[in-house]
């Protein structure tokens, strides 16, 4: 995992460094102050599953993407709600609970929905999303749109049988829908090993004569531009894709702390991801280009801090639903 040469920066603008510098940040400042908040039991009491680590996969990948694309979730969601321009104060609120939030304070931290944005919605079943951004990107295609359906998943839900189901039709019928597999190496609190006979996802994409390619899930230039050729190739009408990016959840599965204490994993692997920050890697090589300046840095993280506070501000002052509305939205017979 290195950090992107001179010649592979020249290809892509200046602006569009200094945004995804920015995005990181935002989802990295943000996780790290919910997981404080997480530790006070007057403050956030839903289950919160943190992106800390992940942060160039759902940015990467956003970055192509327009707001009228879809992107499908999972538990880990915060990152591709805030990746694909989700309102920080809407997302701390649903935390809360409070009528203010993205999902009415319904939903949770598993639950973050954002159609406006092209975010539908996101789910805690265990590759739960998957067939219906494929149900998406069949619409896109009935409608002779080129629009594009982007699902996240884990490594998890390689275990699944929707997820071939849905690799296939997708395949058989050409659909515009990047599949994407988060693999931060652990399902749940088992290693990937431990759970898949064969460990290289983005192999299993041959099955389905579809390509399927493996990035360093932490270098966001390299996801960026393995996003930009596959989001290329779907509006052109040439299909779905499959990539995998290896990367690591600094937190542990749910909620702040490491899993340490636990016996999941040992210190000395953490320290070595965290020493692998797709955060630090992409500033150090924008401040060494001096595409980014020292006091630029300073600005946008002082202005992202002013940000979340905002948000907790006005998640805290919100109210909560109305007791009279609890069954409003809800299906029923």
């Amino acid at each position: 995992m290195t950090s992107p040469n001179r010649e592979v920066l020249k290809e892509i603008p200046s602006s569009t460094l200094r945004t995804l510098y920015t995005t990181m940040l935002r989802i990295r400042k943000l996780e790290e102050r919910i997981a404080e908040l997480l530790q006070s039991p007057s403050e956030i009491v839903c289950p919160v599953h943190l992106y800390t680590g992940q942060e160039a996969v759902a940015t990467g990948f956003c970055a192509n993407l327009r707001r009228e694309d879809y992107v499908f979730s999972t538990h880990r969601s915060h990152g591709h709600y805030i990746a694909k321009g989700g309102d920080l104060g809407a997302l701390m609120a649903e935390l809360y609970g409070k009528a203010t939030g993205c999902s009415r304070g319904r939903g949770g931290s598993m639950h973050l929905a954002s159609p406006d944005m092209g975010l539908p919605g996101s789910s805690a079943i265990v590759a739960g999303t998957i067939p219906i951004a494929v149900g998406a990107a069949l619409a896109l295609s009935l409608k002779k749109s080129d629009g594009v359906a982007v699902s996240f998943f884990g490594d998890g839900a390689v275990g699944e049988g929707t997820f071939y189901e849905s690799l296939n039709l997708a395949s058989l019928k050409k659909l515009p829908v990047i599949f994407v597999c988060e693999n931060n190496l652990y399902s749940t609190h088992m290693p990937v090993a431990a759970c898949l006979a064969a460990t290289e996802i983005y192999k299993k994409a041959e099955a389905f004569c579809l390509p399927g390619t493996r990035v360093d899930g932490n270098n966001v230039i390299k996801v960026y531009q393995a996003a930009r050729e596959a989001v290329a190739a779907a509006r052109r009408g040439e299909g779905p894709a499959l990539i995998e990016c290896l990367t690591y959840r600094w937190r542990g599965h749910v909620g702040p702390s490491y899993d340490l204490d636990r016996g999941l994993r040992k210190q000395e692997e953490l320290d070595y991801w965290m020493k692998k920050d797709p955060v630090k890697m992409l500033e150090a090589t924008l401040l060494e280009q001096k595409i980014m300046s020292v006091r630029e840095r300073d600005r946008i993280s002082r202005e992202i801090d002013e940000e979340i506070e905002a948000a907790v501000t006005f998640a805290r002052e919100s109210p909560y639903p109305d007791e009279i509305e609890v069954d409003k939205g809800v299906f029923k017979n």
